[in-house]
């Protein structure tokens, strides 16, 4: 089958781009068969093809991603012509509002956290009116309104909103599968605007120009409108109809700042009991201590989707025969855990920074100021990566052949771009599964 990154991104066969994507092949290949597991799986269960076709072009307009959305859209069309013009019309509505708003760029949301209240940065909702609800389902409507919540604003993800989904029809297997697609194409996309960016970038450094649209880690805490709300009204409500299938935690004690290591996570609705895994979900995890993580334990409820992402994610942060640093992978995958907000990643990926490079005190002040354009680290290899980074994060991205530029001029050679693209690009995948299916807690000392 046709690579779809490369075809994304406009990377033919035996071209030199795709020699070095090779020299990661268990990621390239994985990245492949995470498309076929979450896009084309022989047995769709509740989710079908034309509902994951649907959620998947609406999320590559969000992104936007003209070459992404008509690939999708053309799957779609091919299912549901109908349902491909309603996707089309509810995409024009979105950005309309999307883009009648601020010269700010996303990642929005709000934090829990009134210590982190000032980077509070409001956005816009999606509610899929009457006329869309009609033609697209109330299923798929509620899907895509998950969709937007996980693209846009990640970091407002509560336990509601999975409720808003079980409300509407979807099983939590199938819960699981719409929270890995989103979050694949977040990957998928954004790897390929990389890709295409280092296809084009010219030969000398330009650096890369700070402007407002960049810079939304710098939010005012400003309340939203109540167009701009979130759905606490419905959610409530679903949440009381739902009962136990959602797990709010009302006495978890919660992190209240970006701190390296010392947090845990929890679902907020059922993994698969550590006994109750089948062959099938077992091998899916790789490693047979992950059955003990209830987070790996959740995932395991689309197996094929998981066994995918946990190779491409081993390929591409482990894999050190060649390419950029260890401490500089963990630093990609630090930035955009920062940037989208989920304190539990980057406390993860901020200590193996450290571990890595010995620099805790460098790591700490990006966990403590946030993502500034450009940065200001003090080291021109680890800023040129914190600001690809960051780029490639904000949505819609805002990387481009100067980032690759910059890269360059500090010294990086062109497989060793494609390593920090990769690890920033997947962890606009694991960020989002993190924030969208439960939270982090505070652990109790030698915990």
């Amino acid at each position: 089958m046709t690579d779809i990154i490369n075809t994304l991104a406009g990377i033919a066969a035996q071209d030199p781009l795709d020699g070095l994507r090779d020299h990661r092949a268990q990621a390239k290949e994985n990245a492949q068969l995470s498309f076929e597991a979450l896009l084309e799986p022989a047995d769709v269960g509740d989710f079908s093809h034309r509902d994951r076709y649907a959620v998947a072009a609406f999320t590559a307009g969000l992104l936007g991603s003209a070459a992404s959305e008509e690939f999708y859209r053309d799957l779609l069309r091919d299912e549901d012509e109908v349902a491909s013009w309603a996707i089309a019309e509810l995409l024009d509505e979105a950005l309309l509002e999307l883009n009648s708003g601020s010269d700010v760029r996303g990642p929005y949301g709000s934090f829990e956290s009134p210590v982190l209240a000032a980077e509070n940065v409001p956005g816009p909702w999606l509610g899929v009116e009457t006329k869309s609800n009609e033609v697209l389902g109330p299923q798929l409507a509620a899907g895509l309104e998950f969709a937007h919540l996980l693209v846009l604003h990640p970091r407002d993800s509560r336990p509601e909103h999975l409720a808003l989904l079980l409300d509407a029809g979807w099983e939590e297997d199938s819960i699981v599968t719409l929270a890995q697609l989103v979050s694949f194409l977040n990957f998928q996309i954004r790897i390929s605007t990389g890709l295409t960016a280092l296809s084009h970038a010219p030969a000398a450094a330009v650096p890369p120009v700070a402007d407002e649209a960049q810079e939304s880690d710098d939010g005012d805490g400003a309340a939203t409108s109540a167009k701009e709300s979130a759905p606490s009204c419905k959610g409530s409500e679903a949440l009381a109809r739902v009962g136990e299938r959602v797990s709010p935690y009302p006495d978890l004690k919660r992190p209240e700042h970006f701190q390296q290591s010392g947090l845990g996570w929890v679902p907020w609705i059922a993994p698969i009991a550590e006994a109750d895994l089948s062959d099938v979900q077992r091998d899916a995890l790789i490693d047979a201590g992950r059955a003990r993580n209830p987070y790996f334990r959740l995932l395991a409820r689309d197996p094929a989707a998981l066994r995918a992402r946990t190779l491409t994610d081993l390929d591409i942060f482990f894999n050190t025969t060649d390419g950029v640093g260890r401490a500089e992978r963990e630093l990609a995958a630090t930035v955009a855990s920062r940037l989208n907000g989920c304190l539990f990643c980057a406390s993860i990926h901020s200590d193996r920074a450290t571990e890595e490079s010995g620099r805790r005190d460098l790591v700490q002040t990006l966990l403590d100021e946030g993502i500034g354009v450009p940065s200001s680290l003090g080291d021109p290899a680890w800023d040129a990566v914190v600001d690809a980074s960051a780029a490639l994060t904000r949505t819609p991205q805002a990387f481009g052949p100067e980032h690759v530029s910059a890269l360059r001029e500090a010294g990086l050679e062109d497989g060793d771009i494609i390593d920090v693209l990769n690890c920033a690009a997947f962890f606009n995948w694991a960020n989002r599964l993190m924030l969208s299916l439960g939270e982090p807690e505070v652990l109790a000392p030698g915990k």
